[in-house]
């Protein structure tokens, strides 16, 4: 008998997902967002890095621009025009007060009450080892949200304390608990994903269409047998 997922909360109204690189969202989350942002939520993504790094053939200087694009375009898709990025160096972002701090303060500015961010385990799937950058971040906004509600720590940021945080949602969780229904959303996330096109490319000789489908919908469909038959998006939840 597989376990089954429960459905993701709904009764909240604004959210903000944090990761570390364009494209964290892409894989499989933004198909999720389409659904809620159709459903008249608000949600924005705070993006700790422009993922310079993340193309080998083109050096950080012109990756830097080419992948913010990317993820402007590709939030448009899933309904999200409220992107924002810290600029931290990609591939080297360290777990701390500075990134504890600006994640709190960004927490404060967006008042949201559903905070989202990605795998921040030591592996995926306890086959293939996460990234530092995905750790650091992760674990960072799981603090992030209880600081940003203390009024003692950080005290300098421009917002107020906020502690209005009912959920953290961790996409890509090797345990989810809960899952959203992406039947509507499956098209956006695809296309969501593809306009990170230049990053595709220079990651494998499949065809980008087919690649980003083939990806997303998949992904979707594995979890089906876990939420009622449909396509889903999963996440492991925790309760503030």
């Amino acid at each position: 008998m597989i376990d089954q997922l429960a459905p993701m909360p709904d009764d909240w109204q604004r959210a903000l997902a944090i990761v570390a690189h364009p494209d964290d969202l892409e894989y499989g989350c933004a198909s999720a967002v389409a659904v809620w942002t159709d459903a008249g939520r608000h949600v924005s993504y705070l993006l700790v890095t422009r993922g310079e790094a993340g193309i080998d053939t083109l050096e950080p200087a012109k990756a830097g621009p080419v992948r913010e694009r990317e993820q402007r375009a590709s939030a448009a898709v899933a309904g999200v025009t409220d992107v924002e990025f810290l600029d931290h160096t990609d591939g080297v972002i360290e777990y701390g007060l500075r990134l504890r701090e600006e994640l709190a303060a960004a927490i404060r500015r967006h008042r949201p009450e559903l905070v989202i961010t990605l795998n921040y385990e030591d592996t995926w799937g306890g086959a293939y080892w996460n990234t530092p950058d995905h750790r650091a971040v992760g674990r960072a906004v799981m603090d992030a949200v209880g600081d940003a509600g203390n009024r003692w720590i950080f005290p300098d940021t421009e917002a107020e304390p906020w502690n209005g945080v009912r959920w953290i949602a961790v996409a890509g969780s090797d345990t989810p608990t809960h899952a959203v229904d992406v039947t509507d959303g499956l098209e956006r996330g695809v296309r969501s994903l593809l306009e990170h096109r230049a990053y595709i490319e220079a990651l494998t000789d499949e065809a980008p269409e087919t690649y980003a489908r083939n990806l997303i919908e998949g992904f979707a469909r594995e979890q089906a047998e876990r939420f009622g038959g449909r396509p889903a998006v999963t996440f492991r939840l925790f309760n503030r």
